[in-house]
């Protein structure tokens, strides 16, 4: 055995005796101070084995384990140095972790010896007490770990950081306390006293545990059917974080290995006609496509493309295509680098299948960006229909375990059998075109006559019957029409293709059935016309579908059926027909007429317009017309609407000959645009535009001239000319003219550096083209000395551009809003719903069913003018709207005899639905709420809003009207004070109110008559005066005078009549009596005209003109 390391020189035996000694002097200084108390130790209890080598240990010790304040710690440590104690505890929140909560340090200089430290904990309130008046959120705490270390003090690391200093101490020690969850926690005692009122509010909530909405992964994207009509436009949709804690780390694991599930219904016409069509894709916040991406190609498959975590992107392709014109449902399965593709038809059972599997990370975060369903800037839809669309966004599920359904079956049965009569109808038009171009073509090559009889104008018959009888006895009207008109075709006017054969055909027949409607009765007969329609409409001339859609969903001449309504109107917006798309967005705006109310839907149908519309306006081509705003109520607009032969035009007409270049303009604008009633006429405008450009040099002629000679509208195409005269335009300080030519070096010389130069002068002048213009250069990345794409300028420009009124930045700005990707444009969709709507309601088609309309009326052709209105108020018009409804009022006969709703009532509250109604119009509606219209009852909470709303856009009627309510009893709410900015706590009687609401109502009047808010507001008046001379003393004398007055003026008028009464007849007496009574009577009346004179010669001398009354009276 090996010795023990010592000294050199010590023997074994002394030394061990020498170790007992130290150890019992060690044994009795711990009994000495165990008994021994000071302010800062306790006694303890025997202390564990190694406290006998003089080592530095501490312990903890917590009996109630909660996290609540004055809980007491004891800490035993023992220190062999001079040391520092350090406790403290440190919380894991909902949002943070590692917070130090509660911390405490003292130095110990009883060396080897064991000490005892009870300390009592204090946390923040909010950790330990309930949510009150002043603790308004108590945290979520999930662990409370309690630390106790010793440091010795020349050792110590001085502004160490939080949890260096544990982990080099010299002993050290934890425990874990347990939280207590926030609706366990006591109320906190707070030493002040709340209003009894706040109390009492708090009271009511403070039992209250509010509940967290339920939350699940599977989102529906759609719900209701969609018509994608192929264009740069669909719907958007943006998802936000789970508020669900689990859900959300789910999400969070899963970015880097995607889960999910996408299943969408569709029903396909055609093919993409481009290399890709969107159905369902993600754009990440960086505007790059993200995952998923799913797309249709042009032979019918389904490409799928996927974001990769290190970066770039990985596509695949299937290998089946999706049939067309049959529903399916198209199911995506995620899981990891596994991809599975199923298509399956509408009873479930026939299915297509495919599975992709990758060894790749694919980079899945469906909060960064926005999805698209169907176009947007970056592709164009589908052509066809989405049904219902589901997104399970953290599980990958088999097409079994998809809960999907198509709930509406019957408008899937309409859909299709309504494309397959309509293959029958089209494939017999196209035959009709196909055998007409060869009977044609064999007739003029056999007959000269014919030759020259079609081409100067004759009509080409053919006669021959192509078909059997069962299809002619099937379509009857379609051959009817098809023999008796023969397209009416002159010289090569047969259209090439068998597609615009259909449609010169479809648009042939609308015409007619259009024309058979608007005539005097042809309502009536519109059973025939419906036929018609519907032909057109299979043709595909979408407007037949659109006016269908109409007579269906109000029952216009028919009964009302909203399911064939429906229909169409998805028919003739996914045929592109203007009316409708914007008719669609309206309505899913509104909420109304069965559909639900869907801000994203909404804008998927106003946005599709809007992209349509600037193009549709620099084309300038088809029925289109300048969309004015004419009210029937507006005298002065209407006898401003004229002819080509009217006063108006033929006095400006005589002022542009004579010179005058203003005139020049008007005529040259209304004959280009077909504005106040004139006919659009493009070549006659361009010659007053040349007129005032080459001779007048008007600077806007000139500007205007050099545009369609720049765009060849109505005039042959002459570059060099247009740049001269624009050139000329803007010398003369045109902005349009300075932003024109910027747009011909941009367009024409592709010198982006002049562009910007023009460009920056006009925009500087006020030019919002010139702002729009700029910020698309900044968006492409092409301003000069600027490197790579600004979208956040580019942003600045579009919306002082759209703040103009451009339309292009208008939509730009709705696009901003709908997906929330800028910061400058936080996420809106109501306001993107509001700016594209803006862009949709300028269309050209829809100006010219909105000047047919009131054409017509001028001309008082009232059929015609109810079919245009109506066509044009149910896109949400809201002049139209308004004009409908005073029509109907003007011939009710009219509208009731064809008209299955109460057009009144339902276009005057359609009207006040809407943005910037007039004030005549929420008149109108408040008083049938305030009278009750019809079969509908009285609804006052409703009258007074709409009164409150014509007072608050300056109407005189309106505060008159409110102020009635308030007199009839009714209590004005205090929202509708506020809303005309009446103060409830300055003007809190009746009284007061009243007195305000009559003299705004009369400040509005005309003061230089007589009105009924100026009388209204005397007598008010009158009866204030009244009231606080009644509450006063004064009330009293003027009392005690009034009736003096009456009892003087009742003894003067009645008693002299009194008294010759009584002396014409003197009661019958004795002669004893009789000549007592004489001398009693000559003595009592000498005595009282004594008196009397006496009375009268005193009150004279007061001189009081009571006297001679008496006098009067006596004699």
């Amino acid at each position: 055995m090996g010795s023990a390391a010592g000294p050199p020189g010590r023997r074994r035996g002394s030394g061990a005796r020498r170790l007992c000694w130290p150890l019992l002097g060690l044994l009795l200084k711990s009994m000495l101070s165990s008994g021994r108390e000071t302010l800062l130790t306790t006694p303890v209890t025997p202390q564990p084995e190694y406290d006998l080598f003089n080592e530095d240990y501490i312990n903890l010790n917590v009996l109630n384990k909660r996290v609540l304040n004055d809980t007491e710690v004891s800490v035993y440590y023992l220190c062999s140095k001079l040391c520092v104690v350090t406790i403290e505890a440190v919380a894991s929140l909902e949002f943070r972790t590692g917070v130090s909560v509660y911390k405490k340090s003292w130095e110990d200089n009883h060396l080897h010896s064991s000490r005892n430290q009870t300390l009592t904990l204090q946390f923040p309130s909010s950790m330990v007490f309930r949510d009150d008046y002043f603790i308004r959120h108590s945290l979520i705490v999930h662990t409370v770990i309690l630390y106790a270390w010793i440091t010795h003090k020349q050792v110590r690391i001085h502004h160490a950081k939080q949890g260096e200093e544990y982990l080099q101490a010299i002993a050290k020690d934890y425990t874990l306390l347990e939280s207590v969850p926030p609706f366990e926690r006591p109320y906190k005692e707070h030493k002040m006293c709340l209003k009894w009122n706040l109390e009492y509010t708090w009271k009511l909530q403070s039992n209250k545990i509010p509940q967290c909405p339920y939350e699940t992964d599977a989102v529906e994207i759609l719900s209701f059917p969609y018509a994608s009509s192929g264009e740069m436009a669909g719907m958007v949709k943006k998802f936000q974080k789970f508020k669900n804690r689990e859900l959300e780390t789910i999400r969070k694991h899963q970015i880097g290995y995607p889960v999910f599930t996408v299943s969408l219904w569709l029903y396909l016409l055609h093919y993409c006609k481009k290399s890709l069509c969107g159905l369902l894709y993600l754009i990440d916040s960086e505007e790059m496509y993200g995952t998923p991406a799913v797309f249709l190609t042009e032979e019918g498959y389904v490409h799928i493309q996927m974001h990769l975590v290190r970066g770039g992107d990985l596509a695949m392709k299937t290998s089946f295509s999706l049939p067309l014109r049959e529903w399916l449902r198209l199911d995506i399965s995620v899981i990891g680098g596994q991809i599975e593709i199923t298509s399956v038809e509408k009873n479930m059972n026939s299915r297509r299948h495919q599975t992709f599997i990758f060894r790749e990370d694919f980079f899945y975060d469906d909060t960064s960006g926005y999805f698209v369903l169907g176009g947007s800037l970056y592709s164009s839809g589908i052509e066809g229909y989405f049904g219902p669309v589901k997104y399970y966004r953290l599980n990958s599920l088999g097409t079994r375990k998809i809960s999907n359904p198509f709930c509406n079956k019957e408008f899937m049965e309409r859909v299709e059998l309504y494309y397959k009569k309509c293959a029958n109808i089209q494939s017999i038009a196209s035959e009709y075109g196909s055998r007409l171009r060869q009977e044609e073509g064999k007739s003029l090559r056999e007959n000269y006559y014919l030759e020259m009889n079609s081409k100067y104008g004759g009509n080409l018959k053919c006669k021959a019957s192509f078909w059997g009888k069962e299809l002619r006895e099937e379509y009857n009207d379609l051959f009817k029409f098809l023999q008796e008109t023969d397209l009416h075709l002159q010289g090569a006017v047969v259209p090439e293709s068998q597609k615009d054969t259909v449609l010169e055909i479809g648009h042939r027949i609308f015409k007619k059935a259009a024309q058979n409607l608007s005539r005097a009765g042809g309502l009536h007969y519109i059973n025939s016309s419906v036929l018609s329609l519907m032909d057109s409409s299979c043709c595909g001339h979408h407007r037949a579908s659109y006016v269908l859609a109409v007579i269906f969903e109000i029952g216009l001449g028919l009964p009302i059926d909203p399911d064939q309504g429906l229909l169409y109107s998805l028919i003739a917006a996914q045929g592109g027909d203007r009316l409708a798309l914007i008719s669609l967005g309206y309505k899913h705006y509104q909420g109304i007429n069965g559909y639900p109310r869907d801000l994203e839907l909404s804008y998927a149908y106003y946005s599709d317009v809007a992209v349509k519309t600037p193009r549709d306006h620099q084309r300038a081509e088809g029925d289109q017309a300048f969309v004015e705003v004419i009210r029937f109520e507006d005298d002065s607009l209407l006898k401003a609407q004229t002819k080509e032969n009217g006063d108006l035009f033929m006095w400006l007409k005589h002022e542009a000959i004579r010179g005058n270049a203003a005139a020049q303009q008007r005529l040259g604008q209304m004959l280009f645009w077909g504005q106040q009633g004139v006919e659009k006429n493009p070549e006659a405008a361009v010659e007053w535009y040349a007129k005032g450009a080459l001779e007048m040099e008007d600077p806007v002629s000139l500007y205007d001239y050099s545009i369609v000679l720049f765009k060849g509208q109505g005039v042959q195409k002459n570059q060099r000319l247009a740049l001269h005269l624009m050139r000329k335009a803007a010398s003369k300080g045109l902005p349009q003219a300075m932003n024109g030519l910027g747009w011909y070096y941009h367009n024409f010389k592709k010198n982006y550096a002049k562009a910007a130069k023009y460009w920056l002068k006009a925009e500087a002048m006020g030019s919002p083209d010139a702002s729009f213009n700029l910020g698309a250069l900044y968006l492409d990345g092409i301003y000069p000395e600027v490197t790579g794409r600004n979208q956040t300028v580019a942003a600045d420009y579009f919306h002082k551009a759209a703040q103009g009124g451009h339309m292009e930045g208008t939509l730009r700005c709705s696009l901003y809003y709908i997906t929330g990707n800028l910061p400058r444009f936080p996420r809106d969709p109501e306001k993107a719903v509001l700016w594209a709507k803006y862009v949709a309601e300028k269309n050209g088609y829809l100006g010219h069913v909105i000047r047919k309309a009131l054409n017509a009326y001028l001309e008082l052709s009232w059929h015609e003018a109810l079919l245009y209105y109506i066509l044009s108020a149910e896109t949400g018009i809201e002049v139209s709207q308004t004009n409908l409804a005073h029509l109907c009022e003007e011939r009710p006969n009219v509208a009731k005899r064809y008209m299955a709703a109460d057009c009144v009532w339902r276009y005057y509250n359609f009207s006040v639905s809407q943005n910037y109604a007039p004030s005549f119009a929420y008149l109108k509606v408040g008083d049938f709420y305030y009278y009750g219209h019809h079969n509908q009852s009285k609804v006052l909470d409703r009258s007074v809003q709409m009164y409150a709303q014509a007072a608050s856009d300056g109407d005189p009627q309106g505060f008159f009207n409110v102020a009635l309510l308030l007199e009839d009893g009714y209590p004005i709410p205090n929202h509708i004070l506020d809303q005309l900015d009446i103060d409830r706590t300055t003007d809190s009687s009746n009284l007061s109110i009243l007195q305000k609401l009559y003299e705004r109502c009369w400040n509005l009047s005309d003061q230089e008559s007589i009105s009924p808010c100026m009388l209204a507001s005397l007598y008010l008046q009158l009866r204030i005066f009244w009231k606080n001379i009644f509450h006063s003393g004064l009330i009293y004398f003027l009392g005690s005078m009034v009736i003096s007055a009456l009892v003087v003026i009742f003894v003067m008028l009645c008693y002299p009549a009194l008294l010759a009464a009584v002396r014409s007849h003197p009661p019958l007496l004795p002669e004893e009596a009789q000549a007592e009574y004489s001398s009693a009577e000559e003595s009592t009346h000498e005595t009282s005209s004594a008196e009397q004179e006496a009375s009268t010669v005193a009150n004279n001398k007061e001189g009081t003109g009571v006297g001679p009354q008496h006098v009067h009276s006596s004699s």
